[in-house]
């Protein structure tokens, strides 16, 4: 166990009943920095789509396939906010302790559901490409 980690539990388990203020400071804390490979695992899977397809993939480069593009990648996202949800009420309630241990794997799952779904629509688009 890392000893950002122990710290952590150590402060939870010395303090059991955290303030809100605590709680919603702790899940940004937490899910912010890993937004950002959230995001890298996303783009990667574009990116690397578009790569494996080139020359044919460059056709597909419009404002309007930019635009989508965009629109995805903000409901990526706002998908990604559901973290929260379910971070904050495991915070919330009598298994906070034992959560900090494993919330990991709430981000392992929804990156790796959020990175099958972005594959879908990378393979869609490519396929427009290759028709």
């Amino acid at each position: 166990m890392s000893n950002s980690l122990k710290n952590e539990v150590e402060s939870v388990s010395a303090s059991s009943h955290a303030t809100l203020h605590e709680i919603i400071g702790n899940a940004i804390r937490y899910w912010e920095p890993r937004r950002l490979i959230y995001n890298l695992v996303l783009g990667l899977i574009v990116i690397g789509y578009f790569i494996a397809h080139w020359p044919a993939s460059k056709t597909e480069i419009n404002f309007s396939s930019v635009l989508a593009l965009f629109v995805l990648a903000v409901l990526a996202n706002v998908c990604y906010c559901a973290a929260y949800i379910v971070d904050l009420f495991a915070q919330w309630s009598d298994v906070r302790p034992s959560w900090f241990k494993w919330r990991w794997v709430l981000f392992a799952v929804g990156t790796s559901f959020a990175a099958i779904i972005t594959r879908g629509f990378a393979m869609g688009f490519v396929a427009g490409a290759i028709d």
